[in-house]
Parts: C-alpha cells; sequence; structure tokens
C-alpha cells in the first residue's frame, strides 16, 4: 500500500511550496494541511521541534524543508544520475537557501525603511552574485541545474526563487535568459502547471 501524506504549513507558498511542487511532480496525493498564521501558537507546540514545515508519512513527521525535499527527491528517483548529481542537487538548494535567507529576513524587517533598503540592497549586491553564475549552470547542464536532467533542486528552485521575487517586489530571474527558460520548463510539468493553476493565492 502506498503511504500517505500530510504536510502541515502556513497558509502560503514559502518554504512549504518546493515540497508541494515535489509530491504534485511525483504524481503523489496529500493533505495540504494549511493554517492562518493567527493559529501558530497553538500549533507550535504539536510540532516535533516547534517549526514547520512538517511533513507526515503514514502519521511519522518529517521536520526540517531541505531534509524533506532531499527525502522525496530520493524517494521518487530526482536526484540524478549518481551520488555526484545528488551531491549537486544538495549544493544548488542550499546555495539558493543562502540568497533566499537574506531576502527573507529582509522582508520581515520590522522597520519599513529599513525594510525596503535591505531589499534594494539585495538587488544591487546580491542578485549579480548569485543569479549569473546559476543562469550559467543552467546553460551548462542542458538547461537543468544538475546532470541534464530534471532533479528536485530545480523543483525546489523554481518555487523558492519565486517566493524570493515575491518578497523583494522584483522579478530578479527576467535579466536571465537560462533561468526564464528554466522556470518555464519547469512550471510547464504537467503536473506543476495544473497544480499552479488552481493553487491558492497567497502573496509569497
Amino acid at each position: 500500500m502506498a503511504p500517505s501524506y500530510k504536510l502541515t504549513y502556513f497558509d502560503l507558498r514559502g518554504r512549504g511550496e518546493a515540497i508541494r511542487f515535489i509530491l504534485h511532480h511525483a504524481g503523489v496525493a496529500f493533505e495540504d494541511n494549511r493554517f492562518p498564521k493567527e493559529q501558530w501558537p497553538a500549533i507550535k507546540p504539536t510540532t516535533p521541534f516547534g517549526k514547520v514545515p512538517v511533513l507526515e508519512e503514514d502519521g511519522k513527521p518529517i521536520t526540517q524543508s531541505l531534509s524533506i525535499e532531499r527525502y522525496l527527491g530520493r524517494k521518487f528517483k530526482l536526484i540524478g544520475k549518481d551520488e555526484w548529481d545528488a551531491l549537486q542537487c544538495d549544493i544548488a538548494a542550499e546555495t539558493l537557501g543562502d540568497f533566499h535567507n537574506q531576502v527573507v529576513q529582509a522582508f520581515f524587517n520590522p522597520d519599513a525603511a529599513k525594510k525596503d533598503e535591505l531589499k534594494a540592497a539585495i538587488i544591487k549586491d546580491q542578485v549579480p552574485i548569485y543569479l549569473p553564475k546559476f543562469d550559467e549552470q543552467v546553460k551548462k547542464n542542458g538547461g537543468f541545474l544538475v546532470g541534464g536532467q530534471l532533479t528536485w533542486a530545480d523543483l525546489h528552485f523554481v518555487a523558492t526563487l519565486q517566493v524570493s521575487c515575491d518578497m523583494l517586489g522584483s522579478d530578479v530571474v527576467a535579466a536571465f535568459d537560462n533561468l526564464k527558460a528554466h522556470r518555464e520548463k519547469v512550471l510547464n510539468l504537467p503536473h506543476i502547471k495544473a497544480w499552479v493553476a488552481k493553487r491558492p493565492t497567497t502573496p509569497f
């Protein structure tokens, strides 16, 4: 019998969307357990470490978004052809995480003026560090991030970078042709396209 899945996360794309992308692409049914932020104080103590997302597989909780994604990547054969490819998936996802974490910190800065200043600095100083290298990586790998084939890193990248763009208020991918084509390729995967067309509309 196939395992059952339940994903618990805020009613946002955020760090939960890449997990949703992987599950949808794999054609796996799952319970998308969303909650408004107002419910978080009550839900937090019920999670293993006071954080979400939490993915339950047959009732067993799995925490940490990248760990969940790696696990699903292995399970659904989305890690490339060998251990080297699997490592490259990890590197791509964690490197994007370095960029994305800066965006998140800027976005949630409580000082509106400082928030705008930090976002502008990311666009000016950090985008030119990260995105050209990712653009070249996609070019070298035949339109994908790793090994010339679709991996969980591609699904993670598109889902996460779109959240970064939304938080920055700027489509920073638009200036990079290979990344734009990569985004379109992922968003046009049949199960991903169907999901994006029907998913709840959220700010990020």
